[in-house]
């Protein structure tokens, strides 16, 4: 198949999956065309199957912000036309999907029909698109997708109740890579981090409010109190960042804590780690905390969104109600005091990962580009 896939650039979780999703896909023997306003962070290596087309937005002094969506629009329409694009895949329903709908009928009106795929993520669904100001074009485009495809039951649930949609969702979850997130040697790494042979607690997220990195240096100063000898591993950087280490200042925990920054080989610090911590407030899938897993850390997270579908309480870790860090503390204490529960659980994470192998998940995109495809065909015609 000859493939467009739209995403956003950055770290998030979106971005990761659609930019890992086209790598394999690649590998599989499909050609691939990714659209965004930069170079998507995952797309390092060069593939001659995947081409990355960068959208350019020209600024106007009538614009105050530039028309970011219709640029977008353009240039599907130009890769339909001039690539023989089969099908489009948009990663997040603002504004990809409502880009698409209006590429899709330039080239209707050309007598050229593409379908349209749409994968929702979270925040597209459970933040962005209840704002009124944008719920009716979520709406109108999600409709408008020849195939509509969510990351949890939890995320279809929420479209479902917030949304009048019509259209049946699929829900095909996020992947992992179990090759490369799997327990390696990391000695010399561990060694540096945890000198005196400390337990290490680790965090991975993108510093957003949402992700609640304050609630984990709270937990992880409970566990400390309760004389667990102990290091804390940040990984990431954001908006709490700043935040984060004035925290740590305050309860003087500092010396105990380790801000890593962006760290590209993420598997490497999941390899060396006893303890995987992830309160976030929101949360559609929880895909750092399957990385984890997948590296054979247990997990103690909040009981919110998608996270229940990813860590089974009592089996690969724990889950604890939003806000309740004695409980979080409670378990941490628990797993990391106990060797015995510690390799029950660590055993249980990566059985469960592997629910998640990328070649199964990916098996079902593609099962799924057939059967739109083919709708879409019986359509047209």
């Amino acid at each position: 198949m000859n493939i467009g896939i739209v995403c956003y650039p950055t770290f998030g979780g979106s971005g990761v999956v659609a930019t890992e999703l086209a790598k394999i896909l690649a590998k599989k023997g499909h050609n691939l065309h990714i659209l965004s306003y930069a170079r998507p962070a995952r797309l390092e290596d060069f593939d001659t199957r995947i081409l990355y087309h960068e959208v350019s937005i020209n600024s106007y002094p009538l614009f105050e912000y530039p028309p970011y969506a219709l640029a977008l629009a353009s240039q599907m329409v130009n890769l339909i036309e001039y690539e023989q694009l089969d099908l489009m895949h948009v990663h997040y329903a603002l504004p990809h999907a409502t880009s698409a709908y209006l590429a899709k009928q330039i080239m209707a009106e050309r007598g050229i029909h593409v379908p349209i795929v749409t994968t929702l993520h979270g925040t597209d669904i459970t933040l962005v698109g209840k704002d009124p100001s944008y719920k009716h074009v979520v709406e109108f485009s999600i409709d408008k997708s020849d195939g509509v495809t969510a990351v949890s039951e939890y995320l279809k649930k929420e479209t479902y109740e917030n949304f009048d949609i019509k259209q049946n969702i699929e829900v095909i979850p996020n992947f992992i890579d179990l090759d490369r997130f799997q327990a390696t040697d990391q000695t010399d790494l561990k060694l540096k981090l945890a000198p005196n042979g400390e337990k290490l607690v680790v965090h991975v997220s993108n510093f957003r409010k949402v992700k609640r990195v304050p609630a984990v240096i709270q937990v992880f100063a409970k566990t400390l109190e309760h004389g667990i000898a102990a290091k804390l591993v940040l990984v990431g950087d954001g908006p709490d960042r700043q935040v984060a280490e004035q925290q740590c200042r305050s309860l003087g925990i500092c010396k105990h804590v380790h801000f890593m920054g962006k760290w590209e080989k993420v598997e490497e610090i999941l390899s060396i780690a006893d303890l995987f911590l992830i309160p976030s407030g929101s949360e559609t899938f929880g895909l750092a905390a399957l990385e984890a897993m997948s590296c054979s850390v247990p997990v103690v997270s909040s009981d919110i969104g998608g996270l229940p579908e990813v860590n089974i309480h009592g089996e690969t870790g724990y889950a604890c109600e939003l806000d309740d860090l004695d409980c979080m503390a409670k378990y941490a204490v628990n797993i990391l005091s106990d060797a015995e529960l510690h390799a029950k659980l660590s055993e249980n994470a990566r059985k469960r990962a592997e629910l998640f192998n990328q070649e199964e998940i990916v098996r079902k995109y593609e099962q799924f580009y057939e059967q739109v495809m083919t709708q879409s065909s019986v359509k047209s015609s």
